[in-house]
């Protein structure tokens, strides 16, 4: 059996770190095994990490999202890749966070250094599939991505 493991400031420290060395800006903690039909993790983000809009098409891919530290932005896009809704996301806020059911087009963007997000979603691990991520967002690592970041970003001014 596994001991308690805790969502405490010293995890959260280690994942600022891990995610501010990280080149992608982002470092996940799982709290789960690959093969449990529960997936638990926090997630250290920094604000040049480029999460693309995509969508999860399996039936059971409901994800929780919370904000445990810092701010995000929240965006929900049309299947053309219209803005359909935008909520800001932060701890200790008005609005901490999501549940975001299958098929809905969403994108996060990182508004403060060193934020921390708390997820939640069905099992076991899939790669994005065909289809889920949005033919309209320049893919992670392409050169227009930072652009399309930028104007993410510029969402929440």
């Amino acid at each position: 059996m596994m001991p308690p493991r805790y969502l405490d400031q010293a995890l959260f420290s280690e994942l600022a770190a891990q995610s501010a060395a990280n080149p992608r800006q982002r470092q996940h903690h799982n709290f789960h095994a690959m093969e449990e039909p529960c997936h638990r993790m926090a997630v250290g983000l920094q604000p040049h990490t480029y999460i693309p809009p995509h969508r999860h098409l399996c039936a059971d891919k409901a994800e929780a999202l919370l904000v445990l530290k810092g701010r995000l932005g929240l965006l929900l896009f049309d299947a053309d890749g219209q803005v359909l809704g935008k909520r800001l996301l932060e701890a200790g806020g008005e609005c901490i966070g999501v549940d975001l059911p299958p098929g809905e087009f969403h994108a996060l963007v990182v508004l403060e250094p060193d934020s921390i997000l708390f997820e939640a979603k069905a099992g076991p691990y899939r790669p994005v599939a065909e289809g889920e991520l949005a033919p309209w967002a320049p893919r992670e690592g392409e050169p227009a991505a930072a652009a399309y970041l930028a104007w993410m970003r510029s969402q929440f001014d």
